[in-house]
Formats: C-alpha cells, structure tokens, sequence
C-alpha cells in the first residue's frame, strides 16, 4: 500500500493552473525528494495533500484512506511555516497545546525528548518569540513529529540553518526513515536530496517532469561518461596500441605517466577499457567514474523544459 497516492490532482485559482493534473505514488517507507522552482506549484501540491486547501479536481490518498480526514490526521506529520507559531508561548508550552489540540496529547517527558531531539533542549522555556530562524525550523520539525507519525511532510526542513544542525537533522532524518516512517520532503539544497532520498521528482510549471532513483534520473541524463584511470607504467612498446585503442573507443583521450582519461558513452565500455590495459600489460589502480549530480540533472531539466 502507497503511503501517498495522487491521481490527475488538479488545482486551478481563476483561469490559471496551478497544479496540472499529478499522477504520483510514493511507497511506505521512502524518502522522497520533491523539487522545483519557486513557483512551480510544490507549495500547492502540499498543501492538498496536507488538507490545507481543496483539490479543484482529482483525489487523493494518504495511508490508503482518501482524503485529510480526523484519523489521518493523527496519523501525518506536517512541518508547518515558521510564520504560524504563537510567539507568545515556551517552545515547550507550544508543543504541549498543539499535541492537545491534535487529538494526540503527548506527556510532558515526550515533548522534552522531542525538543531535544531536534537540538532544543537548552530552549524549552524560551518564548517563541525569541527563537532565531534556525529554532523556528527546529520547532516545526518537532511539532512534526511530536506525535509519532508513519508519513512526515518537511518543507525546507535545512534551510537557515549552520552545518552542525544540518548535519543533526540529516542524523534525525535517517533514523525517522529507519524507524519505517515515509518522509516526503523539498529542499532548495539538491546535494541534500541527492544524499538522502530514495526517489526524486522534479516538478516544473504544475507538473513532474521527472521522477526515479538518482540511478535512474543519472541513467536518462548520462549521455557521457568521464572515466579517471590511475594506472602504472606503459611498457614503450604498448603505447601506441594502447592509444589507438582508447581513441577507438571515446573521445577526449588523454594519457599522463600515472593516470589516463577518457569520456565514453556507454557503461559497458569502462570494462573493456580495463581488459585493454591489462592485455597491454597496464597494471590498473583504481579506477574513477565521474556521475552528474542531482543539481546538473535538474538544471538541464529546468533548461530543456523552457526550451521545449
């Protein structure tokens, strides 16, 4: 069973669409990345599933029941904006209300534990108000999880934040996924999701353009392949040989005392390049295969899709 399933999900304002007809499946227990532009339609996207605002058309499951009903509910997280926290309440006071309120009532132990997980432990008692940028995500990513949700929704759940807490949230993220919780998360920080996701999609002008693994979003894209070659020396007999083979079999050829280099097309061709340098007596130390990077893949998406 999906923890979420969308299909055809519309939602237009006046005569514009926004969110144009999504057909999505996201497994239990998944980490899956959701990316965009500003303005592509994933804040949208969101807050249907999350029961802010209505579909115009289309459904929706979340934990196969359709809908945000009282009992789903009870069973999502949602990260909410910074902006709606009541900065006149403790970070503390603020958890306790919103597990009351819920229909969840979390002990006075649960939220301290919460709030320590998420690394404000030496803030419980501070009003909101005071809370730096950085703790207001904190807060939110702790009244996600206050109530021990299966699905989790997390906006932007880095940004803002120095590299000690981002590495302390990449730490929480895992261990949530470890724990069997399906986490749907966005993130402007696209080596973010590249290291923690499972599967990916790509969202442009209200529809996914994309969606996969970084294996298969890599498979698509990957029409050249970079191969590094730390090898040792080539007896003065074999050179040529070797070169004329490497240049028969890529392009951009280039040949140093310990390393070679050599872009391919085809996956296949690096197993054969090694054979080539052991049958000229190459010895091979280590071989370097340079992948494109989430970030190159949405770029070219973003630059495909306008051109189209």
């Amino acid at each position: 069973m999906a923890a979420i399933e969308t299909k055809q999900l519309v939602k237009t304002y006046g005569r514009v669409k926004v969110v144009k007809g999504i057909d999505l499946s996201v497994q239990r227990g998944e980490i899956f990345g959701f990316l965009g532009r500003n303005g592509a339609g994933k804040s949208t996207f969101i807050n249907m599933l999350t029961g802010i605002i209505h579909p115009s058309a289309g459904s929706f499951s979340l934990l196969g029941m359709a809908g945000v009903t009282d009992e789903v509910k009870k069973r999502i997280g949602v990260m909410p904006d910074y902006t709606s926290f009541d900065s006149s309440m403790t970070g503390i006071s603020y958890l306790k209300f919103l597990s009351e309120v819920s229909g969840k009532k979390a002990s006075t132990e649960r939220c301290l534990d919460v709030l320590k997980i998420v690394g404000l432990e030496t803030d419980v008692n501070k009003k909101v108000a005071k809370y730096s940028f950085g703790m207001k995500k904190k807060l939110g990513i702790a009244q996600a999880i206050i109530h021990d949700p299966e699905l989790i929704f997390l906006d932007e759940p880095t940004s803002g934040l120095d590299a000690e807490s981002i590495v302390h949230i990449h730490t929480l993220i895992r261990e949530l996924h470890q724990q069997g919780k399906t986490l749907f998360m966005t993130s402007h920080n696209l080596d973010e999701v590249e290291k923690l996701c499972s599967r990916i999609a790509i969202m442009k002008e209200g529809q996914i353009v994309k969606i996969g693994s970084m294996d298969e979003l890599r498979s698509f894209y990957q029409s050249r392949i970079v191969v590094k070659i730390k090898h040792g020396s080539i007896p003065a007999a074999e050179e040529a040989r070797l070169t004329q083979w490497l240049e028969g079999a890529g392009k951009d050829v280039e040949i140093e005392d310990r390393y070679l280099h050599i872009t391919v097309e085809q996956e296949k061709k690096i197993a054969e390049i090694i054979r080539a340098c052991h049958e000229c007596k190459v010895d091979v130390y280590r071989v370097e295969v340079e992948e494109p990077s989430l970030e190159e893949i949405f770029l070219d998406e973003q630059q495909n899709t306008h051109q189209g």
